[in-house]
């Protein structure tokens, strides 16, 4: 092997670096080199003229002339099994020897020859042509290409259709997608499975199939693209199955009338949502207990996504703040759908959970400067900004422990305007402890989560303005509430006796912020069979913002269409919250 390597290398000295490719040699075949600088080996992928792939793995500092040789060596190997296979024998027949490697070359975009010692990673550069014998092959570095492609398992006529695109030295939004519809049977013969949709959805990364496609199944076929003129292979999926019909009237249609466009420079369209986790939906108790009167497949994760996917994209919001949002409906369903929207997408999960929060804010609007996410018991523990509540908290143990059991999450985001870069926003979300009995479990993480967004908005970025949007489990007669509100909360409150005198906990706390409901208090935000009432806020900085609509919630019969929620038209058991804000 080695006397081969060293033949090879020593026709390569011979040949020099001087030398240019003939202007007739135009390639005709890829090979595709994937160097990437945080790895230390680049891949090299080409098929020889005996038809045979090859994969190689170079060190990316390895000189050149090294890679050369091997693929004549290569080469050499697959032309004598080619040789052996005809079985003609040939009187120069033997064992594998200098006069019979190819002629090994790279040549860069001008034409020059590249000189052996160069690097690997320097001298594989896209538009460069390999030559092997009489073979040429283009170069192509880091050519778009899709790692994944998806369709939803749920497809409803009317409902728009969010593929999962992944992709390497790519954009979703620099690939070509077509869309294609199963075609009906047809008596006479058979012709093509599949055809184009010519609708104006068909060219789009986001297709709504209408009711005339309802029993068809779906096809895509998506090109990868960088943005700069580059495309890779493209690859297709079908849908697993068909069209389905949709619900009908759903009770968010109405709200989207007032929504049909994205809000102007000076304003920013706030959501919050808890939008029910798959986990909570999917167990026999929910099913039995919690929501009985709700159709079994209305509890399904994918057909509620749908419902979903349309509610939220059709608020055209620029910053939209989810509760209880599973961890593979984030990756899978919600951040691949509202990219396709504009909108990037930031997930927390909650400790030992496999769910937690997640916040979306328009890219055209916003870039994301900072995150400062916390855990409230991993906090309360360690974090010398709340050492003066952990003492409070230390007189009373039982309490402590308990909101050390909690896995309760506070996801802190810092985004700059893109139209005004001195105008910044610090974006909170939470959802706090939902017992009925939790309320002063609920005070001490709202002590925390206000003392940490202090530590952000006053410290780290000084006189930015608080959004705090979140589930927060607590009505508007609550502790929690009037604390937020207020401004302050009196150690003799009602709420530090929650669950009763051997969970007392009094003390008295404040924080400096000057916060309102933008929402004001809804009747309700939570509707189930054996309550409702006003549990999800967005409150925001009085100082520094102010509403300028509130979008208004669904009226009560369409909310009590199918009993309570969720239902066939609404995916969660909770309302969302929209309102537009605007600056001061």
């Amino acid at each position: 092997m080695w006397r081969v390597l060293r033949a090879a290398l020593s026709w390569l000295s011979r040949a020099g670096g001087g030398r240019a490719l003939p202007a007739a040699m135009e390639p005709a075949e890829r090979a595709v080199v994937r160097c990437v600088p945080s790895e230390p080996k680049l891949s090299l992928r080409f098929v020889l003229p005996d038809g045979s792939a090859r994969h190689m793995q170079r060190d990316q500092a390895e000189p050149l002339g090294r890679a050369l040789a091997r693929i004549a060596t290569n080469a050499a190997k697959g032309r004598a099994k080619a040789g052996k296979k005809s079985k003609k024998p040939r009187a120069e027949d033997g064992e594998a020897g200098e006069a019979e490697l190819p002629e090994v070359r790279l040549f860069a975009r001008d034409g020059r020859a590249v000189a052996e010692e160069v690097p690997n990673a320097a001298a594989w550069q896209d538009g460069a042509v390999l030559q092997v014998g009489a073979a040429r092959y283009r170069v192509e570095r880091n050519p778009p290409a899709l790692t994944e492609l998806r369709l939803p398992r749920s497809l409803l006529a009317g409902f728009p259709v969010c593929p999962k695109v992944s992709a390497e030295f790519a954009a979703p939004q620099h690939c070509l997608f077509r869309w294609y519809r199963e075609r009906r049977p047809q008596g006479g013969g058979e012709g093509p499975a599949w055809e184009e949709e010519r609708e104006p959805e068909g060219g789009e990364r986001v297709f709504t199939p209408s009711n005339a496609l309802v029993g068809l199944r779906l096809k895509l076929r998506c090109t990868p693209g960088d943005g700069a003129r580059r495309f890779g292979p493209p690859r297709e999926v079908e849908s697993s199955g068909p069209v389905e019909a949709g619900p009908g009237a759903c009770t968010f249609d109405s709200r989207h009338l007032y929504t049909r466009r994205v809000c102007g420079r000076g304003s920013v369209r706030a959501v919050s949502y808890n939008i029910l986790a798959d986990a909570y939906a999917q167990t026999e108790f929910s099913r039995t207990v919690l929501y009985p009167y709700c159709a079994p497949y209305a509890l399904e994760v994918d057909y509620r996504q749908n419902l979903l996917k349309k509610e939220l994209a059709g608020y055209n919001a620029d910053l939209i703040c989810l509760q209880e949002v599973d961890k593979s409906v984030f990756a899978d369903s919600l951040a691949p759908a509202l990219d396709a929207f504009g909108l990037e997408g930031l997930f927390k999960i909650k400790e030992k959970q496999h769910e937690g929060l997640a916040t979306f804010y328009r890219r055209d609007k916003f870039s994301l400067l900072s995150q400062h996410d916390v855990a409230f018991s991993e906090a309360l523990l360690s974090d010398p900004l709340h050492a003066e509540l952990r003492d409070k908290l230390g007189r009373y143990p039982v309490v402590r422990d308990k909101v050390l059991q909690r896995s309760s999450v506070l996801q802190v985001s810092v985004l700059q305007s893109a139209a005004d870069p001195s105008r910044k926003l610090c974006v909170a979300n939470t959802h706090l402890y939902w017992h009925p009995k939790g309320g002063n479990i609920r005070l001490i993480q709202i002590a925390v989560a206000l003392s940490h967004i202090k530590h952000v908005a006053h410290d780290l970025y000084p006189g930015i303005p608080v959004i705090f949007c979140g589930d927060f489990n607590s009505t508007p007669s609550s502790g929690t509430y009037g604390f937020i509100n207020t401004g302050g909360i009196a150690e003799d409150h009602e709420d530090w006796v929650s669950n009763g005198e051997e969970e007392r906990c009094n003390m008295p706390l404040s924080h400096p912020f000057n916060l309102q409901s933008a929402c004001g208090e809804p009747a309700y935000t939570n509707y189930v069979g054996g309550f409702h009432g006003c549990l999800d806020y967005i409150f925001i900085d009085k100082n520094a913002l102010e509403v300028e609509q509130v979008i208004p919630l669904p009226s009560h019969e369409e909310v009590t269409t199918h009993q309570a929620l969720p239902s066939v038209s609404h995916p969660s058991d909770h309302i969302a919250l929209v309102c537009d804000l605007k600056w001061k």
